[in-house]
C-alpha cells in the first residue's frame, strides 16, 4: 500500500488505471487484485493511509504550547507549499472533486480533513467563526497556489489577515469591545 499511495501522490490523482498503478508500485495488476481485491478496496486503503499521514500533521499536540496561531499557520503553509507536498495537494484536490461528484468515501475523507483543521485551529483561536474564516482563507490560498505555483500571495494574505485578528478570548462578550475583524 505504501508504494501504491506513493504512486497516487506522484501522479497527483487517484484516477490511475490498474496497469499504471501496478507499474508505479513495481508490481503486477494481478498482484494488486490479489492483495486488495478490487479497485474500490485499493482506493479505500490508499485513502485510509493518506488520512493517517495527514492526521499526524494536524494534531494540536504537534505544536508547542504557547505558540501563536500565526506561527502555526505559517508552519502549515510552508509544509503545504513545499515542492514535495504538491502531489499530496493534487491528490487531496482529486479526492475533493470526487466528494463533490457524490463519492461517499471521498466526502468522508474531506469531512475528516475539515474536522482535523478545525480541531487544530480551535486550540489557537477559540472563536468558531474566526476558525472557519481562517480555514476558508487557507483553503483559498492553497487553491490559488495550485493554479499559479506561487506560494507568496497566499503567504501574504494569511499574514495580513492574521495581523489584524485577535487570537485570544473571542467570546461574544469580548467581541463587543474589540475592534472589528478584517473581512477574509
Amino acid at each position: 500500500m505504501e508504494r501504491c499511495l506513493a504512486t497516487f501522490i506522484k501522479a497527483g490523482t487517484i484516477e490511475l488505471s490498474l496497469d499504471q498503478l501496478a507499474a508505479g508500485a513495481g508490481t503486477s495488476k494481478r498482484m494488486l487484485v490479489h492483495y486488495f481485491g478490487d479497485r474500490e478496496s485499493l482506493e479505500e486503503s490508499a485513502m485510509a493511509l493518506l488520512e493517517e499521514r495527514l492526521r499526524a500533521q494536524f494534531l494540536p499536540e504537534s505544536f508547542p504550547a504557547g505558540v501563536s496561531l500565526a506561527n502555526v499557520l505559517m508552519a502549515l503553509w510552508e509544509r503545504t507549499t513545499a515542492p514535495q507536498a504538491k502531489g499530496v495537494l493534487l491528490l487531496v484536490m482529486d479526492l475533493s472533486r470526487r466528494a463533490w461528484n457524490g463519492s461517499a468515501r471521498a466526502r468522508a475523507f474531506y469531512e475528516e480533513q475539515q474536522r482535523q483543521w478545525v480541531q487544530l485551529l480551535t486550540k489557537f483561536l477559540p472563536d468558531q467563526q474566526a476558525v472557519e474564516d481562517v480555514l476558508q482563507l487557507f483553503q483559498g490560498a492553497v487553491l490559488a497556489y495550485l493554479i499559479t505555483g506561487d506560494p507568496e500571495p497566499g503567504r501574504r494574505s494569511l499574514a495580513r489577515a492574521l495581523s489584524g485578528m485577535r487570537t485570544t478570548d473571542r467570546s461574544p462578550a469580548s467581541r463587543k469591545n474589540s475592534r472589528p475583524r478584517p473581512a477574509v
